[in-house]
């Protein structure tokens, strides 16, 4: 059974926008299933994974050209960008909007090659694994903290209880493990891995040996929802400082994690500069690091670490799959103030943080006060052009209700993302 994916229509909107649409993403994530479901009965289909189409279009581009003509998805397109001059000689002849639909995995491989042969031609969408919402069938929009969006979305979303919630942490986001006769759990998260690290990692330049990539993934694992310091990581992993940078830069790349960077203004001089880490799919960070069930990961030590990361993944999606960046960043300084996440728009941050309690209380958001400084400018003698506005906050908890913390603050159930 399909499920709808909320990033439909920013897909057919790229279609109608560019000649090219390129939707990337980690593997396993549904690409190929989302495009096959938009398309219609006149477009072509051919993956490069067929060994006999790849050596077609690797040794005569020419040729595929004319086999494979547009209305077209392309699957895999990173095992042959020899096409690529081809499609753009095709688009600049044609004029025509979304004729090439092309899908790939490998985005560290991919991405230089595409943007450099068809610079101006391609509009890119980037596809994560299910979110809750796409997985209850409901409605998705970018997360706020505005009370009149909170308020529409109470009597429209569906109350999830934290035995749910932890279920769908251990699960994860991969739409093969919610068909009506799923893989068993650990045989598909040990074939993924088997197959990202021979297929996506191997033939890296910087990653010589699998074993001690899949040793630093454990590792990176272990710090989700954590600041990166890499010499930390790098004397875990037994690699230097840079090797680990490096290798973070893969699993990013790859759609396995994502970097939140510090909040900076030059007002708060006292703030980190580490990138906050965050495992998009939980389900994996999970298998890397034994869990064995729902129920002792939510009874662990690193239960809170989890609930944070799938509550970013869940924001973040939401603006992934509307086609827009996340404004996502976060706030913690040498007095170990923290704010777990930061919404930047339009000249407005709105602070969020994230508790794996019923009932959290006011001192959650205590913290928030740490930004004061940079909307009471003028008592500090700084520069007007560093004043910011602070907006509506949240507590995203497993409370039962949308309840106010206080007149600027919600607390934020979990299930209303």
């Amino acid at each position: 059974m399909y499920i709808k994916r909320a990033i439909e229509n920013t897909i057919i909107r790229i279609s109608k926008t560019f000649p090219v649409l390129m939707v990337t993403g980690p593997r396993q994530v549904g690409k190929t299933t989302l495009l096959k479901q938009l398309a219609d009965e006149s477009r072509k289909y051919v993956t490069l994974d067929d060994p006999d189409a790849r050596n077609m279009a690797i040794n005569d581009p020419a040729l595929f050209m004319q086999r494979y003509t547009p209305p077209v998805l392309i699957d895999e397109i990173q095992y042959a960008p020899q096409i690529l001059p081809y499609i753009k000689m095709s688009v600049d002849s044609s004029g025509e909007m979304g004729g090439f639909w092309l899908t790939g995995s490998q985005a560290f491989h991919m991405m230089k090659n595409v943007s450099e042969s068809l610079a101006g031609r391609v509009g890119i969408a980037n596809l994560l694994g299910l979110s809750t919402n796409e997985v209850n069938s409901q409605f998705s929009e970018p997360f706020t903290t505005s009370p009149e969006r909170l308020m529409s979305r109470i009597s429209n979303v569906r109350k999830i209880r934290l035995n749910e919630i932890y279920e769908n942490i251990f699960l994860g986001s991969f739409p093969a493990l919610y068909r009506e006769n799923p893989p068993d759990l650990v045989e598909f998260y040990r074939s993924y891995i088997n197959t990202y690290l021979q297929r996506d990692i191997k033939d890296l330049s910087q990653v010589a040996d699998e074993t001690t990539f899949y040793n630093f993934m454990i590792i990176a694992a272990a710090r989700t929802a954590r600041p990166v310091v890499y010499e930390e990581l790098a004397k875990d992993a037994g690699i230097s400082a840079p090797t680990a940078k490096k290798w973070m830069s893969i699993l990013v790349s790859s759609g396995l994690v994502a970097l939140v960077q510090p909040y900076h203004n030059n007002v708060l001089k006292r703030s980190t500069k580490m990138p906050l880490m965050h495992f998009l799919d939980t389900g994996l960070c999970a298998y890397l690091l034994k869990w064995g069930n729902p129920e002792t990961l939510e009874r662990g030590a690193m239960s809170g670490a989890f609930f944070e990361s799938w509550v970013f993944s869940e924001i973040y999606k939401s603006y992934i799959n509307a086609g827009k960046d996340a404004p996502a960043y976060y706030y913690r300084d040498k007095d170990k103030r923290e704010i777990d996440l930061l919404l930047y728009e339009s000249g407005t941050l709105y602070p969020i943080e994230i508790k794996k309690s019923a009932s959290p209380g006011k001192d959650a958001i205590k913290h928030f006060k740490a930004l004061a400084p940079i909307a009471e400018l003028e008592q500090f003698g700084a520069l007007e052009q560093y004043k910011t506005e602070i907006g509506n906050g949240a507590v995203i908890c497993m409370a039962s209700d949308l309840l106010p913390a206080d007149e600027q603050n919600w607390f934020v159930p979990a299930w209303m993302i």
